[in-house]
């Protein structure tokens, strides 16, 4: 028993230091100060501790179905002119009430069996349908659309997620907010500059390069007399401005291709950096198959003109002097700031839909502080009546528990600095229930071996039977309580998830403690008892 209760103690050892190392680290200094910067370090603290900004951002998903239409309108009229059938338009008739509505128009009637072919083959995500007159109408199939609200809402959260953490705001929380409302919840600790945060969460930072038909221009109805009042097909008018600012305040005007020659899903990177004028610029690369098409399309265009398109400005009109195939700089009037924020948006990639903020609060500081101090004095009187009551009411035996309980807090603050969890208010209470549930096990486990001795068990065959008959006790409670914290993490948001993470692993670690660590001080304690001696219990 002994070797075996020598190897007990080696592992709890190893324990208590593991998770020690996950609580501090190594501290540069052993002094409280250094202690606490540790501490700090290592327990990452939610935004109701330590204060922050807590957004609710709505995912304009039918942008999302507009574009998906625009690029199924383009790529109808590519395959309808390799069929060679004859059109009058393709257009959306009702872009914002259906944005994935689609109308073919002045179509004769012997094509439709070559359309039905083109749609069954190329857009199998629509259906056909005829309207009035000589109108054809294309419609999202209801999964299909379905299918794309809800990418469109994934791609937004895992695209924000990666701006949000290249600005080093690790312990932010980027999830899902509502039930089928394409709405995101973003809580953000201890932010210091929100409105370069706002302005880089909702910049789509869309980045098209398109073919500039015509312009600048002073205003838009110049830009349509010059073009006999009505702009030529396939082209769209962008107003002149920049990611950051707008040096020309929107006073100029482009007529530009509606289909892009590359866009920003063909970027492979994206760098701030500085021109041969010293002045900040972005560096992007393109993808294999992306600098194939560039090269292809500015091969056919010397001579011509591009335009550099960002969230629907132009932002940059180039000549084509030669064939480029993989490599462009973005130059404007930017700061070092506004440069490196652009091409960290570039590289976390373009959001598929517009972002519209539905509410904005701020935290601040002073409160978090009062969270803190409040929350930690509850855990902390809590604990010391618990530390001072078992030792009174078992004797030696509550000093067993109080030990025990220290390592189960010990351990759950481990796990919280290994996992890099967030500690939050309602996460504090739940490190004081998992207190509350030690004490219970501890005091059903202390009552049944006491029940053992006064019937005249010994003391170590009362501490065995005491923790054999506790442990279906014991182990049901903590089973029905993980399975509600379970379903809380599921279904629940922000910090009610936190507080179903500390007590799940609270409870986890707490049935090592009270079945393990409690039992193996005992044996320790009756190892140096001789026979006969009584247990304080």
């Amino acid at each position: 028993m002994n070797k075996n209760l020598g190897w007990k103690l080696l592992l709890i050892t190893v324990t208590l230091l593991v998770f020690l190392f996950g609580v501090f680290g190594v501290p540069q200094t052993w002094s409280r100060q250094g202690l606490e910067a540790a501490l700090q370090k290592h327990i990452h603290l939610g935004l109701d501790l330590q204060g922050g900004t807590h957004l609710i951002l709505q995912v304009q998903v039918n942008d999302a179905i507009g574009i998906d239409a625009d690029n199924a309108i383009e790529q109808l009229k590519a395959q309808m002119h390799a069929h060679r059938i004859t059109y009058t338009e393709i257009v959306k008739p009702n872009p914002k009430a259906n944005p994935d509505e689609i109308a073919v128009r002045g179509m004769s009637l012997d094509s439709r069996g070559d359309l039905r072919s083109i749609v069954s083959e190329h857009l199998p995500e629509y259906d056909l349908t005829t309207g009035s007159g000589d109108v054809w109408t294309l419609t999202m199939k209801p999964q299909a659309l379905q299918a794309r609200k809800n990418r469109a809402m994934q791609q937004a959260i895992d695209t924000i997620r990666n701006r949000i953490d290249q600005l080093g705001l690790s312990e932010a929380v980027i999830e899902e907010h509502g039930l089928n409302q394409y709405q995101i919840l973003a809580q953000l600790p201890g932010i210091e500059d929100m409105a370069r945060v706002r302005a880089i969460v909702q910049s789509t930072a869309m980045l098209e390069i398109r073919e500039v038909v015509g312009g600048p221009y002073p205003a838009p109805n110049i830009a349509l007399q010059d073009k006999g009042g009505v702009p030529p097909t396939d082209t769209v008018l962008l107003r002149g401005g920049s990611f950051g600012t707008a040096p020309d305040n929107g006073q100029s005007w482009y007529l530009v291709s509606r289909a892009s020659a590359v866009t920003g899903r063909d970027l492979r990177s994206a760098e701030s950096t500085r021109n041969q004028n010293g002045q900040a610029s972005v560096i992007f690369t393109l993808t294999v198959d992306g600098g194939q098409r560039f090269f292809a399309f500015t091969s056919t265009h010397v001579g011509g003109r591009l335009a550099v398109v960002l969230d629907g400005h132009v932002q940059e009109v180039a000549v084509i002097n030669e064939p480029i195939r993989d490599t462009c700089v973005i130059e404007g009037h930017f700061t070092d700031l506004q440069a490196k924020d652009l091409a960290m948006t570039l590289r976390s990639g373009a959001l598929p839909a517009g972002i519209k903020y539905l509410e904005e609060r701020t935290v601040g500081p002073s409160l978090g502080s009062d969270s803190i101090r409040h929350g930690v004095t509850a855990a902390t009187v809590g604990l010391m009546a618990v530390l001072i009551f078992m030792p009174t009411y078992y004797r030696a035996a509550g000093i067993n528990a109080d030990v025990a309980l220290l390592l189960n807090l010990v351990i759950l603050l481990g796990f919280l600095g290994f996992s890099g969890a967030t500690l939050t208010l309602p996460g504090i209470a739940g490190v004081v229930l998992t207190v509350g549930m030690g004490v219970d096990s501890n005091v059903l486990i202390f009552e049944r071996i006491r029940e053992e001795l006064r019937n005249g068990k010994s003391p170590s065959s009362a501490v065995e039977q005491g923790f054999r008959h506790a442990w279906t006790a014991i182990f049901d409670t903590h089973v029905t309580t993980i399975a509600s914290a379970i379903i809380l993490f599921i279904f629940g948001t922000g910090p009610v998830r936190g507080f179903a993470v500390t007590l799940s692993f609270g409870l986890f670690a707490n049935l090592f403690t009270a079945m393990f660590v409690s039992r193996v001080i005992f044996d320790w304690v009756l190892s140096r008892k001789g026979r006969g001696e009584a247990l304080s219990i």
